[in-house]
């Protein structure tokens, strides 16, 4: 076979390892067509069964997609994943894997009657809430849309700050509010056309909805939060032990 660095391995796993590496080097974008079969086969030398092992292994491994009536296209890999165990906002996240992140606000008032939030922040009917929207950006390209809610006693120290960039739990700590865990609730929703139109992907497109409730060391909840990522651009790492 030809242009293999590791002649030892089966002849499918050197494809393989060649295809990962253009991948690797960019020689092959996300959204780009691979060459076509016959034109794989030509230059590696190999037969149609050992070149479709190799890049139906790469399939399974999400660096390829087979689409309809294209071909097979690099896949889009999430720009990065949070792990669920430790209480942390996407700014956080984002700083740890070297990646910048900003926001640009929506939306953003005191409201009432918020009956479900109300409910979730163990408020009482008719309290005030603090409704802030934004879109979440990493190196410049959206990947989630945020509604946080907090009581009218939180939202007092938030409207003080440029929300557009806020790292929300940063700005509490500085104000003495501190807080000692959160549940999050994860679910998979389709995008609306409003919610594609500004993360900039299809209507109907698979979103990761995350629900946070938060809560301060009294136990009393100072957040509800709903985020909805872009699939291809977040996910979750989760680490069990047995």
């Amino acid at each position: 076979m030809k242009n293999v660095p590791n002649k030892q391995a089966a002849l499918y796993l050197q494809v393989k390892e060649v295809l990962i590496q253009r991948i690797q080097d960019k020689i092959w974008t996300p959204g780009n067509l691979i060459p076509t079969e016959q034109e794989l086969m030509q230059e590696f030398d190999v037969s149609r069964t050992t070149l479709r092992q190799a890049i139906n292994m790469l399939v399974q491994d999400g660096l390829l997609e087979k689409t309809q009536g294209r071909g097979t296209v690099v896949k889009a890999q999430p720009l990065f994943g949070g792990s669920l165990g430790r209480l942390k906002g996407l700014a956080e996240e984002a700083t740890e894997r070297g990646l910048t992140s900003n926001s640009r606000l929506l939306r953003v008032g005191f409201m009432s009657h918020l009956y479900y939030e109300t409910s979730m922040l163990e408020l009482e009917e008719g309290e005030e809430i603090l409704v802030i929207e934004r879109i979440r950006f990493t190196d410049e390209t959206p990947i989630a849309l945020e509604r946080s809610c907090w009581p009218a006693s939180i939202g007092k120290i938030l409207e003080k700050v440029d929300l557009n960039d806020a790292k929300y739990y940063e700005i509490l700590e500085n104000n003495g509010v501190n807080l000692k865990r959160a549940k999050d609730k994860v679910s998979a929703i389709n995008a609306t056309l409003y919610e594609a139109d500004l993360l900039g992907i299809r209507g109907g497109e698979a979103l990761l909805e995350m629900q946070r409730l938060s809560f301060g060391y009294d136990d009393k909840p100072l957040e509800f939060t709903t985020t909805k990522f872009r699939s291809d651009k977040y996910h979750y790492d989760i680490e069990l032990t047995r």
